[in-house]
This record gives structure tokens, sequence and C-alpha cells, in this order.
């Protein structure tokens, strides 16, 4: 019997370990073909809501924010990179070079995600590598229409609402709502909004996760 699950990504394209946790559940749901069947909706999340339009150098950003040496950046960066090397991801090995912000990004994922399922799923991959395969700026008008474009995805439409502001209010309210359901890190996983998976797991983390909450709603539809 398959179980339906619906998934929730809440996660942000400046997220490095939003690209590996995908990738994780990618494996993972690979692993359950035929015995989940999984929707995901990918939902928005900025770590650096208040980035100028300038953006900020990488190491200067992080060192402000945690406190971290260069050294200990690059040793992060490396865990990341083998970590992505491991479910098919590949980071651009010097890293991004800045920070951007992403709030464009979440806006056109908000359009994406009402042409279907498919296309969102399409774009968020694309920026995902956009920023950290190819160190793109995706608050860029220009970088951001490409990647609609790669998805699939209308590109007179895109420009339209990257002209004005179109979804900003919509986003807004869905960050406030994950945000005010307890979500503070990401990326996080939510399966039918009940259960909660935290972190870039490795897709056995994943696997076992889901295979548990499947029997779960498998035995709630039953009993």
């Amino acid at each position: 019997m398959t179980t339906s699950l619906q998934i929730d990504f809440v996660s942000d394209i400046a997220c490095p370990w939003c690209a590996v946790g995908l990738g994780g559940l990618e494996q993972a749901l690979d692993q359950l073909l035929g015995q989940v069947d999984v929707q995901i909706r990918f939902q928005p999340f900025e770590l650096n809501p208040a980035m100028g339009p300038e953006g900020q150098d990488m190491t200067e950003h992080l060192t402000e924010k945690y406190g971290s040496t260069p050294e200990q950046q690059a040793q992060i960066r490396e865990t990341i990179r083998a970590r992505g090397a491991e479910v098919g991801f590949l980071f651009k090995p010097e890293g991004r070079g800045r920070i951007w912000n992403t709030f464009d990004a979440h806006r056109l994922l908000h359009w994406a995600g009402e042409q279907g399922p498919d296309k969102q799923y399409a774009l968020k991959k694309e920026l995902l590598t956009a920023y950290h395969g190819r160190a793109e700026n995706v608050s860029d008008a220009e970088v951001l229409v490409r990647a609609c474009l790669t998805a699939g995805l209308d590109e007179a439409r895109a420009r339209e609402i990257l002209a004005g502001d179109e979804y900003a209010l919509t986003v807004r309210q869905n960050e406030l709502q994950w945000q005010q359901a307890g979500i503070h890190s990401v990326p996080a996983v939510i399966v039918n909004r009940q259960y909660l998976i935290s972190g870039g797991q490795p897709a056995a983390a994943y696997e076992d996760a889901l295979r548990r909450i499947a029997a779960s709603v498998a035995a709630g539809e039953t009993a």
C-alpha cells in the first residue's frame, strides 16, 4: 500500500545546508519509491532578511554573524562541499564570495508554485545551483529570469513580477506563519503539517524518519 505524504520544505536559497538537505531527501524518496507518494511544497525562510541590494562579503558576513575565523569558515565550507557531493550537489569549491538578498527569489518561487509543483521544484533546484554552484547574484533580476527560463516558466511574467511587488505580502505572511510555528532554522522538513525533521540530514536519516512517519500515518488511516 502506498502512503500519501505532504512535505513542506522550509528553506532559503542562501542556505547551503538546504541544498544538502534537499539532495538527501531526494535520495531517501528514491529508496521509498512505490511505498510513499510525496508532494513537496517549498516554503519561504530568509536567513538574512535585512540584507541590502549590494550584498555583503561572505567572510565578513560570517565573521560578524557567527564570530568564526576565515580558517574555520574554510573548514566548514569543505564539510558542506563533501556532504553535497554525497547527494549529488556540486558546490563551487571556493564558495560564493558574497551573500545576497533572496526575497525576490522567494516571490518567484511562490508564483512558480501556482504554476504547479513541478515548476516550483525546477525553479528551486536552479536557484540553489545558481547561488551555490555558480556563485551568481540571486538578487539580480537577470539571474532570476534566467533561472525561471531554465525551469520552464514564462519570461515576460517573471519580469513583470520582479518589476513590482506581487506576492511580497504573501511571502511575508508565509514566513511569519512558519516562524510562529517554531521554525527558526532551516532546512525544516514538515510532513503532513505534523511531523518535523530538522536540518540537512543524510539520506538514510530522512529515509528512516519517513518510513516511521508513513507507518504511523497508515496505521491511523486503517484504525
